[in-house]
C-alpha cells in the first residue's frame, strides 16, 4: 500500500462502519467516511482521522456518483471500497410490508451495486482495487423475521463472486465478510424483536457462539484491514465468515 490509498467506508456513523474506518486510518489510508445523513458523529471521526465526510442515502444514484466524484476531486479516485451500509427490520415473513422489503433491497443491495459502478472506472485507472462486502452470517444460515435482511445480504454474496470473476482480470479484487453476531446498536432491534433487554441479547447470542462470546466491532474491522490490503492479493470472490464457529458448526 502507498500513502496514495484512498477508502470510503459507508455506513460509518456507528459499528462496523465506525470501527473500521479508523482501523484503515491506523493503516494508513486516507478516508472517506458516509452516512445517511452526517448528525455530527462523521463530521467527529472525519477529525479524529484527518478523513472525509461524504454523508447521503446509498439508495439515491445521484448520491452516490456525487460522493464518489467529491472523493475523486479531493484527493484522488477511490482504491478501496467498503460497502458496508445496510437497513434492518425485523418482522414475521407473512406481516412483512412490500415497502420495507424494497427499502432492504435498495439500501443493501442496490446502493453498493451502484456505488460499485461508481468507483471502479477510477479503480481501472489506477491499475488496482480492493472492494469489500459486509454481507451476513444471517444470509449464510437464515435468521427468524428477518428474511428481508438475510435476502438483500444474500445477494451481496452473489454479486461479490460476480465482480470477482469479472474485475479480478483487471486487478481490482472484491471479497465479502459475513460477520455472525456482533456488539453494534444493531443489536437493539434483535433485542426489541424478541422483547428482550440488550443485555439479554447479548447474553443469548453469546450462550449460542462456539467461542462463547459475540464479536466486536474491531473483530470485523481486522478482517476489512486484511482484505484490503496486500496480503490479500491472491483472495477473489471469497467469503470470509468471522463468525466464532457459527457457520462451522451449525447444519
Amino acid at each position: 500500500m502507498t500513502e496514495h490509498e484512498i477508502a470510503l467506508v459507508t455506513g460509518a456513523a456507528q459499528g462496523l462502519g465506525l470501527a473500521t474506518a479508523r482501523r484503515l486510518a491506523r493503516d494508513g489510508y486516507r478516508v472517506a467516511v458516509n452516512d445517511v445523513v452526517d448528525d455530527g458523529r462523521l463530521s467527529a471521526l472525519a477529525k479524529d482521522i484527518d478523513g472525509l465526510v461524504v454523508s447521503g442515502d446509498i439508495s439515491d444514484p445521484a448520491v452516490t456518483t456525487a460522493m464518489v466524484r467529491r472523493v475523486d476531486d479531493a484527493w484522488g479516485p477511490v482504491t478501496v471500497l467498503v460497502a458496508n451500509a445496510a437497513y434492518m427490520t425485523m418482522s414475521p415473513f407473512l406481516e412483512a410490508d412490500t415497502a420495507d422489503w424494497w427499502r432492504h433491497i435498495d439500501v443493501n443491495l442496490s446502493g453498493h451495486f451502484r456505488l460499485v459502478q461508481a468507483v471502479v472506472p477510477g479503480m481501472r485507472a489506477a491499475g488496482s482495487g480492493r472492494i469489500v462486502v459486509i454481507a451476513s452470517g444471517w444470509c449464510v444460515i437464515g435468521h427468524p423475521n428477518a428474511t428481508a435482511y438475510a435476502a438483500s445480504k444474500a445477494g451481496l454474496i452473489a454479486l461479490t463472486k460476480g465482480l470477482g470473476r469479472e474485475l479480478g482480470p483487471q486487478g481490482i479484487l472484491t471479497n465479502a465478510i459475513a460477520p455472525g453476531f456482533v456488539d453494534t446498536e444493531q443489536l437493539q432491534v434483535d433485542a426489541d424483536d424478541a422483547g428482550i433487554s440488550l443485555d439479554e441479547m447479548r447474553r443469548r447470542y453469546a450462550d449460542g457462539v462456539p467461542i462463547g462470546r459475540i464479536a466486536s466491532p474491531d473483530d470485523i474491522a481486522g478482517a476489512v484491514s486484511f482484505l484490503a490490503g496486500p496480503l490479500s492479493s491472491g483472495m477473489v470472490g471469497q467469503i470470509l465468515q468471522p463468525t466464532g464457529g457459527i457457520t462451522r458448526t451449525r447444519a
